[in-house]
């Protein structure tokens, strides 16, 4: 029987500006999606992916634990914005954490023309038509740890800023900018069998617990995406049931509720025993119910987290 770690997490309340570098003209938008009928901000999964990633990288070059090494280095010396540089082209999920739990797709084209000999020849009707084409390859690695796109947990009101570029003066001089002050959320599950080193979900949940930048405008604009709040789930259930969980409450100044979480325990969809949340975010009033109920509840994220990997150790 396989035991799967879900994870939802609500990030630092902070100002967010434009992550992807899209513009309309002369404003930098936010991403936004229609969420319960109203607009919300959002931060794609491939961004959080990526500064998971990042994380691995450093930590791999402050203390060159394998345990962290990662195939795709980036590099910011490399061109004007920085790429990514490959260690090893034939890549490796032993070796390396990102090609193990983000997983990889190399596509080669073929390096050979078609055999002429076994082309059809157009002008005789009978001839059973063969595929001259010779196929390239693909080397392929599904990635275990799957996250979902992070959603602002308040609407967005369409706040801008106007800014003024220095220097030598054009007509995109002028600019404005799309903000929005809110907290994310957003969900996780990987299943450390699933993994070729399964001692590796202590780095993913370490990475969790204290991912940094995620978003960010073109590298001058810092939004901390650290939990404030995390949720986990150690299960043999494979549906998480715990994705998006927590809502905004607009009258306690950037507290959250948990009532979704709290009516699945006592539904018996969940059980009580297998989630660990902390964070400052978590009310006195919902610490009380998941205590009553059986969850395992913590004043921080570090400790939550940390409680977590000792479980799944035993």
């Amino acid at each position: 029987m396989s035991i799967h770690v879900h994870g939802t997490i609500v990030t630092q309340y902070g100002v967010a500006a434009n992550n992807r570098g899209e513009t309309e003209g002369n404003m930098t938008t936010l991403q936004k999606i229609l969420w319960k009928q109203l607009t919300h901000t959002t931060v794609s999964a491939e961004a959080i992916r990526y500064a998971l990633r990042l994380q691995w990288q450093h930590r791999f070059a402050e203390s060159q634990d394998p345990l962290f090494e990662t195939n795709r280095v980036w590099d910011p010396e490399s061109g004007d914005a920085g790429d990514f540089r490959i260690t090893d082209q034939s890549f490796s999920a032993e070796r390396f954490i990102d090609d193990d739990a983000l997983g990889y797709m190399d596509a080669k084209a073929p390096k050979e023309e078609a055999n002429v000999e076994e082309q059809v020849d157009k002008t005789d009707k009978s001839a059973k038509k063969k595929s001259g084409r010779v196929k390239g390859s693909t080397t392929a690695r599904r990635g275990p740890l799957e996250v979902a796109r992070a959603v602002s947990l308040h609407p967005f009101n369409g706040e801008t800023t106007f800014n003024a570029k220095g220097g030598q003066k054009g007509r995109t001089s002028i600019y404005a900018t799309e903000v929005h002050a809110t907290a994310y959320q957003y969900s996780f599950s990987v299943t450390p069998a699933e993994l070729r080193v399964p001692r590796r979900i202590e780095a993913i949940l370490s990475a969790f617990s204290s991912l940094d930048a995620v978003g960010g405008n073109h590298g001058r604009f810092l939004y901390d995406f650290s939990p404030a709040l995390c949720i986990y789930r150690l299960t043999a259930d494979p549906a998480p049931r715990i994705l998006y969980v927590a809502d905004a409450v607009e009258s306690q100044g950037g507290a959250v509720s948990l009532v979704v979480l709290v009516r699945r325990i006592e539904a018996g969809d969940i059980e009580a025993s297998e989630v660990t949340v902390g964070g400052e975010l978590l009310s006195e009033v919902d610490a009380q119910r998941l205590r009553g109920l059986g969850a395992h509840v913590f004043g921080g994220v570090k400790a939550a987290t940390e409680d977590a990997l000792q479980r799944l150790k035993g």
